[in-house]
């Protein structure tokens, strides 16, 4: 068996976002060192990182050099070129491995894994260029149309309910498409799990969803499903960790649809903005379960305190200018998470609060009251 990577020793992140910061933060309390790469500099993981080395993807001397500074490297965004990281999986093991990457970067080659395999997905189908819609059958409506690489937050995607929407589609854009029938859905949910080096696995109860404009406005955990979904969801997710080999994290989304069904929307190899809230509400946050996955330490406990909530806060809460932090933080059960970037851009994930109470719904009443606040 492949022996663990103690604290002390140095984890190297692909990638610089907030999910790196928040990675970050686990791994040093943990008591390792941390060495970020990205082609941004002064960026959310790096302002807390040890060592932050701003070249190019494709500078793959560079990204050799990085990996001799470090014990093990993990990624915190899908979108990293699988060239990239095989070049570091030359010098120092990669977790999750290259192809888990290269499988769940493209919703085509991630569908079609999850439908051979025997999971439940929405039917889809493979469009080659954008000029080819008018050779959709009408079963296909109404359907979303997705760029089968690059996209996330809503990034991406249409909606079209009738042949006439896809004139909405970018006359520029190019690359192959997919196409997947629309679900009627009840709830949005979301499991995040974690499998070891030893093949250890441990899942979180699902959590559920609300988006707004295709991203993630509010998560609520537990989610608010009867207990056989909660299980079914979670039976899925273990053997999703075992079939993709995954040593990591992984969140799967799902669609709970009206006729009770358990749907797989998409795969996300590393922690997930649902598992946010893990942080202020369960004895294991979801960074920590990254670190000692990929440090090949045991798993923490997933047990809940209380029930809780998580708010994202976008760029557009800086829309009349500095929010009003004081009167949020006046919320005295609320937390507040920022991520360091500079510049709000409407739609820009900035932040996010949290919030323990007795029950989901209140927890959720006191999030929404509490965001309020701060336009």
């Amino acid at each position: 068996m492949t022996s663990p990577i103690l604290p002390g020793a140095t984890v190297g992140v692909l990638g610089s976002g907030q999910l790196g910061r928040m990675f970050a933060v686990a791994a040093r309390r943990m008591g390792y060192r941390v060495h970020v790469y990205s082609p941004d500099t002064d960026s959310p993981t790096g302002q807390l990182a040890d060592r932050e080395i701003t070249a190019s993807y494709q500078d793959l001397d560079a990204v050799a050099d990085f990996a001799r500074t470090v014990q093990v490297v993990t990624f915190e965004f899908e979108n990293v070129p699988l060239e990239t990281v095989q070049a570091v999986d030359g010098v120092v093991p990669v977790r999750p491995s290259g192809q888990l990457l290269h499988t769940t970067q493209n919703r085509l080659r991630e569908k079609t894994f999850l439908r051979d395999n025997g999971f439940p997905v929405t039917p889809f189908c493979e469009l080659e260029s954008p000029r080819n819609f008018d050779q959709l059958d009408d079963q296909w409506f109404p359907a979303v149309i997705k760029t089968a690489a690059w996209g996330y937050d809503g990034k991406g995607q249409l909606m079209v309910r009738q042949r006439d929407d896809f004139q909405q589609w970018p006359a520029d854009a190019c690359g192959n498409l997919i196409v997947e029938r629309l679900v009627d859905f009840q709830m949005e949910l979301s499991v995040i799990g974690a499998r070891g080096v030893d093949g250890q696995i441990v899942c979180y109860e699902p959590f559920e969803n609300i988006h707004r404009h295709h991203i993630l406005d509010f998560t609520l955990s537990p989610a608010r499903v009867p207990p056989q979904v909660a299980t079914e969801a979670k039976q899925i997710m273990r053997d999703l960790l075992a079939s993709l080999d995954v040593v990591g994290v992984l969140c799967v989304e799902f669609f709970w649809d009206r006729n009770g069904s358990l749907l797989i929307n998409e795969l996300a190899p590393r922690p997930h903005n649902s598992g946010h809230l893990t942080v202020d509400a369960h004895v294991t946050c979801q960074f920590e379960q990254q670190v000692r996955a990929v440090c090949g330490l045991p798993l923490g406990s997933t047990r809940q305190h209380r029930p809780a909530a998580m708010a994202n806060l976008l760029g557009d809460v800086w829309s009349h200018g500095t929010p009003n932090w004081p009167g949020v933080c006046g919320f005295d059960e609320v937390k507040l998470h920022l991520y360091g970037k500079s510049q709000p851009n409407p739609r820009r994930k900035m932040g996010h609060l949290t919030v323990m109470a007795d029950s989901v719904d209140a927890a959720l009443s006191i999030i929404t009251q509490a965001r309020q606040v701060l336009v």
